[in-house]
């Protein structure tokens, strides 16, 4: 590695407590307080720890063993909690199946990580021999157990190169000082805090045990209300939800969705998203501007490495800068530079190392060995890390993310920055959401693309208008050939936009023009 000391950061030391101590410390603190509210049904403390004590009797029972396997296909929800609570207990390895994935992706991820038991609950995909997951009535008395630091907690599966997802291994050094921060980093400990993420995105592992650890209370969302962001803002007030994670363009659409009558019921006091570059829109900045009890926070990190680095907006929204940072390191972790170019040591590849840096690929040792390199010793004395692929700089004491490496778009030899389009076309107030990507239509020539979501009727929108303004504040090659309505942005299981469906889109909308074209001609 060829980065400068100078360009790296450090977290400070972290003290934080084994999560299985950390978490039965708070279960007995607070045993009549309500832990988790799924639908119509509340648990305590007591009540769900005593659920997933009955879960980890059964894994016991089952010949599982700490450092075992157990996978777990169930939706959101308590009983996914208590499972996942229960393989924690017994200091066996939470492997998540979403069964809103793709059958054939699930099998994959059964036979990859070859698990003692699969539990199940509810109506999920055939994946092979389970045991149901223990309803709430079979408890057992909650015990403590040795933290053993070296064990997995859990095994996420990620999007691979070959198609298919390749497993993490994330143990407790990643998860304790993440859960831990998390904890302490919130205005309260125990904030109500609602349910979003899939489960097979690790952002839940974050609202799960973040705020068991903290004391707080679990609100299940309902799995419609991800699209509908009216409903959604009218959840979060019924159900007095303090705290939010989700990604960007969810947070997008309920800026677009705001409306005075929704905004005053709600108790939010503080939103975190992650897993994308955030844009400060006018809808955002409206949006908290009727929240000023609210703070925004920045998050940034991968499967790979868990919680990196955490920025906290100001308090006036207009403050705000158009591509916010990804800001500092978390305690135990220390972020340094790979530069392309010795001359700029402060912007290149970011390389993460200490607490956060996860244990690697499950079966896939040159993978691993790719990206989770040896480094000299560093600043803070690491010497191992792992590449991230993206391209940031460090200025100010604060990471800035730039752009995926292997994502790097260049058109005529200029790279063009993809964030900055989007951030333009988002400036818009007819825009409410916007992705440009790089299509090659038959011919073989890649042009620069958008994909537009309006806020009113899209026959309303200027093309042409909005196409000049752009020219007016971008080089020539950042201006999109041309802007396509969607009625929404195609997304990934983990709510990020898709830019390759986007692209997919973008050329089937532009080959039906030309066959109309045709029939017209």
């Amino acid at each position: 590695m060829s980065a400068a000391p100078s360009a790296s950061l450090w977290g400070g030391p972290s003290a934080a407590p084994c999560l299985v101590d950390a978490l039965l410390e708070t279960a007995a603190g607070r045993p009549d307080a309500t832990a988790l509210v799924d639908g119509d049904r509340a648990f305590t403390y007591a009540e769900l720890y005593a659920w997933a004590a009955g879960v980890r009797d059964l894994l016991a029972d089952r010949g599982v063993a700490p450092g075992d396997r157990v996978a777990v296909c169930a939706p959101r929800g308590a009983a996914a909690v208590a499972a996942m609570l229960g393989a924690i207990l017994r200091g066996a390895t939470y492997v998540p199946l979403d069964p809103e994935y793709p059958v054939r992706r699930l099998e994959h991820m059964v036979a990859d990580c070859t698990p003692r038991l699969l539990l199940s609950h509810g109506d999920t995909p055939y994946l092979g021999e389970s045991v149901p997951i223990p309803g709430p009535d079979v408890r057992a008395e909650p015990a403590t157990r040795p933290c053993d630091p070296d064990l997995a907690v859990y095994i996420i599966y990620t999007s691979g190169s070959t198609g298919w997802p390749k497993g993490v291994t994330v143990g407790h050094r990643c998860l304790d000082t993440m859960v831990g921060w998390q904890a302490g980093h919130s205005p309260r400990p125990d904030l109500r805090t609602a349910q979003f993420a899939p489960l097979n995105f690790d952002v839940s592992f974050q609202e799960v045990l973040g705020t068991l650890r903290g004391g707080g209370t679990l609100v299940i969302m309902p799995e419609r209300l991800r699209r509908e962001p009216v409903e959604l803002l009218s959840w979060l007030g019924e159900h007095r939800v303090e705290r939010l994670f989700l990604p960007y363009l969810a947070l997008q659409m309920l800026g677009v969705a705001a409306r005075g009558d929704l905004l005053a019921g709600l108790r939010l006091v503080e939103v975190n998203t992650a897993g994308e570059q955030m844009v400060c829109t006018p809808e955002i900045r409206a949006l908290f501007a009727a929240l000023p009890g609210c703070r925004l926070v920045n998050h940034y990190g991968q499967s790979e490495s868990a919680m990196v680095t955490s920025h906290i907006l100001g308090d006036d929204p207009e403050d705000w800068p158009a591509l916010p940072p990804i800001g500092v390191p978390l305690p135990g972790c220390e972020v340094l530079v790979d530069p392309a170019d010795p001359d700029d040591p402060a912007v290149g590849e970011l390389l993460v190392a200490g607490d956060p840096v996860s244990a690697g690929y499950l079966n896939r040792p040159e993978l691993t060995e790719r990206r989770y390199v040896e480094i000299p010793e560093s600043p803070a004395g690491n010497t191992r890390a792992f590449r991230t692929g993206d391209l940031v700089e460090i200025k100010d004491g604060r990471v800035r993310f730039l752009t995926r490496l292997d994502d790097e778009v260049k058109l005529r030899g200029i790279r063009v920055d993809l964030l900055e389009v989007d951030a333009q076309l988002l400036a818009d107030p007819a825009v409410a959401a916007a992705a440009s990507t790089i299509v090659t239509t038959r011919s073989g020539a890649p042009s620069l693309r958008a994909a537009l979501v309006t806020r009113g009727d899209p026959a309303e929108l200027d093309v042409p208008a909005t196409l000049e303004r752009l020219r007016a504040a971008l080089p020539e090659v950042s201006v999109p050939r041309s802007l396509t309505v969607v009625p929404e942005l195609p997304r990934t299981p983990s709510g990020k936009i898709d830019r390759d469906a986007v692209a997919a889109l973008i050329l089937k909308e532009l080959t039906s023009s030309d066959r109309r074209a045709g029939r017209s001609r």
